[in-house]
């Protein structure tokens, strides 16, 4: 039978296997944990209604830009509009996290952002992009509360380090078939019945999405027992200073949350897929459908990456390290290939397998925060998490529509990103797995 537990699972806690580091995750913990923990269930459907309606609207944005301008630097433009204001947001962010509800703030971004897509509805027929771009910007700003509060409450409704890798795969897979899913149905809706119906899909998974969290019934233990947030907090850096003085204190910490920053390097994948899809890969004469589909395949990467890792790692802290190396090897590999992709299923197959990569590095490193960091810093620590990430991520995207606009070719933009990507392996394979040798020592 299942009882109330105050962890905010269903179930009680004889209904789960014992927590054995060297198991693997299998398709039976993944059933439990969406069977027998309802909160994470309604977190768990939150994200497949928003994301959709993201990755929907997102593919049709960045075309519309390209149909605008005609410029690769357009869709960096909007790309880095949708991730750099993540780090000016991220230490306030971080701050409201640790101090408020992280349920209320997620609701109340969401809600905001109804509204912020439906006006993206009325900017898309204006002529000029730049309200786009104002949009993008405050929406931006509203996902970077809503983020770091997500990956910092999970750790509350999951129990222990095995449900939490449960949990975070499970995020990462959805994210991705959200992905996988959403960018296809774009360009499809986009060809058949226009652009505004993707506006005003995204729009309503945003009302969905607060619904459901409004649903959630958990204990926040750091709202509860420590100071309650006040404006004045927004414009104190003493949080923000004793969250960066805890990161700096542990090391290996540290080097788990810049694991991500070399990820960020592949935020030049939404250039190289965007022009790649449009000017090399068109399908039926749609330059739409060719950019869906390579968004497809990265979404199909980055959906096998974790499952297949996870079942590898398991909860493995060794592995888990290990993996994020060979998460760096794949990601490389993709896009090197990618470079001499002669034909549109190669090409997804190539970048299948550099997003797999990726996938996993988000995974490992996300659930080493999550078991690394104090509840209470947590908030703060996804916030720098993100931050790092989105600065590499930005100046990525950035630097490769300049390069496409300056007449480099795209392949060659995606041979030097491959190779780009081995140097934060080679650091991560130098520098941070080294940290854990006494713990494998002994």
């Amino acid at each position: 039978m299942c009882a109330p537990s105050n962890s905010g699972w269903g179930c009680t806690r004889s209904e789960f296997p014992p927590v054995n580091s060297a198991c693997r995750l299998t398709f039976s913990d993944y059933a439990r944990l969406l069977r027998g923990n309802r909160n994470y269930r309604l977190l768990w459907l939150a994200q497949i209604v928003s994301e959709l309606g993201d990755w929907l609207y997102s593919v049709v944005i960045y075309g519309l830009l390209l149909d605008r301008t005609g410029n690769a630097s357009a869709v960096a433009t909007a790309v880095v509009l949708q991730v750099l204001p993540q780090v000016l947001i991220s230490p306030v962010a971080g701050v409201v996290n640790d101090r408020a509800r992280r349920r209320t703030v997620m609701i109340a971004a969401d809600v905001a952002r109804f509204f912020i897509v439906l006006a993206m509805l009325w900017a898309s027929h204006q002529p000029a992009v730049w309200p786009i771009y104002a949009l993008l910007l405050v929406e931006t700003l509203l996902w970077g509360f809503f983020e770091p509060g997500r990956s910092a409450l999970l750790p509350n409704l999951t129990r222990g380090e095995r449900e939490t890798l449960a949990a975070n795969t499970l995020a990462s897979t959805t994210w991705s078939f959200n992905l996988a899913a959403g960018t296809a149905l774009g360009g499809l809706l986009a060809v058949w019945l226009g652009r505004d119906i993707a506006f005003l899909i995204n729009a309503f998974s945003f009302l969905v999405s607060a619904a459901l969290l409004l649903g959630i019934r958990i204990e926040e233990p750091h709202a509860a027992a420590g100071t309650p947030l006040k404006p004045a907090d927004l414009v104190d850096f003493t949080p923000m200073m004793e969250g960066f003085r805890y990161i700096a204190g542990d090391r290996r910490l540290l080097a788990t949350l810049l694991a991500k920053t070399g990820l960020g390097f592949m935020g030049a994948n939404y250039i190289i897929l965007t022009i790649m899809g449009e000017r090399m890969f068109p399908v039926a004469e749609s330059p739409l459908l060719g950019m869906s589909l390579l968004m497809f395949a990265r979404g199909l990467g980055a959906l096998l990456g974790p499952w297949i890792g996870g079942y590898w790692a398991g909860a493995s802290p060794p592995r888990l390290r290990r993996g994020i190396l060979y998460g760096f090897f794949a990601a490389a590999a993709g896009y090197i290939a990618l470079s001499g992709a002669p034909a549109l299923g190669a090409a997804i197959a190539c970048v299948t397998l550099a997003h797999g990569g990726g996938s996993v590095i988000w995974v490992f490193s996300t659930t080493m925060l999550q078991t690394q960091a104090e509840d209470r810093f947590r908030g703060r620590v996804f916030s720098a998490d993100f931050a790092f990430l989105i600065v590499t991520m930005s100046l990525s995207a950035w630097l490769a529509g300049l390069a496409v606009d300056w007449g480099i070719p795209v392949r060659r933009v995606s041979l030097a990103l491959g190779v780009l990507i081995l140097v934060p392996a080679a650091l991560w394979w130098s520098r941070a797995i080294p940290l854990w040798r006494d713990d494998e020592d002994s």
